[in-house]
């Protein structure tokens, strides 16, 4: 790269590091609710597959009061791909570093944070380690469902363009979470398989996080809003009536979508992938 690319790149990563903290700043702002009286440490992470319910469960929980919902934080979520190597000591005093400035820049700082980056799923040690008191909700979500859900996305096909919020390339090449030694694999196979691939790496990480983790099934919260809203309310010293009204806008279309969605291709291909942990998990 010649001198003056390298200058405007920098330029560039600069100007969009400053609008990325301004503008998520700004939209937690308007997020906020009344301050409590000290800095509150006790920050909840959702964490899953993409396409789980971690976007609803974020919500939420921030609309409690005294609470207040950080969304996907674009510089967090850009930030993990490189945090993953290393140790929690490093990964937390990056992700309480992006955090306080967020929560600093919009006034949230005595109110109880919630983050919602998938991504975080691969750094929740991290996390602990910047929030001792933190704790983590995993979306769980039926994975044939969530592959509907990520092909009508299109995040991993072959072909697609452009990038997200994060500045992530979207398309069919390897991340940050496969294995290394099937990123070939994963380029080559369809695109089914990739967004099951995708759900199994999210869920496996979530699960091996320890017990700070509550774990919320989509469907059990489809089916019982209301007993959902008491058991978080009580895992997270959290607001029940609040859980409930907010819970009570789940809503059921998606769930068994599979069966009338995937082909009989593309549902072997996800069993191919992913069928062990959904036999796990009582999926299949």
């Amino acid at each position: 790269m010649h001198e003056w690319q390298a200058v405007v790149h920098a330029a560039r990563q600069a100007a969009w590091t400053a609008s990325t903290y301004g503008s998520t700043a700004v939209r937690v702002a308007l997020r906020g609710h009344p301050a409590r009286p000290r800095r509150e440490e006790r920050l909840v992470f959702v964490v899953g597959s993409p396409r789980s319910g971690t976007t609803f469960l974020g919500g939420a929980l921030g609309a409690q009061p005294g609470w207040v919902d950080l969304g996907e934080v674009p510089l967090l979520k850009a930030a993990v791909p490189d945090l993953v190597a290393l140790p929690p000591e490093e990964q937390g005093l990056e992700v309480r570093r992006i955090l306080e400035r967020v929560r600093r820049l919009a006034f949230v700082r005595r109110l109880r944070a919630v983050e919602q980056n998938p991504e975080t799923t691969y750094v929740l040690a991290g996390a602990f380690h910047a929030y001792p008191q933190a704790r983590a909700v995993h979306a769980v979500r039926d994975g044939r469902d969530v592959v509907c859900s990520l092909l009508e996305r299109g995040w991993f096909r072959d072909g697609r363009g452009g990038t997200d919020d994060a500045r992530q390339l979207y398309g069919a090449y390897a991340r940050f979470w496969v294995e290394p030694e099937r990123r070939e694999e994963f380029e080559r196979v369809s695109e089914a398989r990739r967004a099951a691939w995708a759900w199994r790496r999210y869920v496996t990480a979530a699960r091996a996080a320890g017990r700070r983790v509550v774990e919320v099934r989509y469907e059990r919260l489809v089916g019982d809003p209301d007993g959902e809203a008491e058991r978080l309310a009580d895992e997270l010293d959290g607001d029940t009536d609040a859980l409930r009204r907010a819970f009570a806008g789940v809503h059921a279309r998606s769930v068994g979508r599979w069966r009338r969605d995937l082909t009989r291709e593309q549902l072997a291909d996800v069993e191919a992938e992913a069928g062990d942990l959904l036999a796990e998990l009582d999926y299949a």
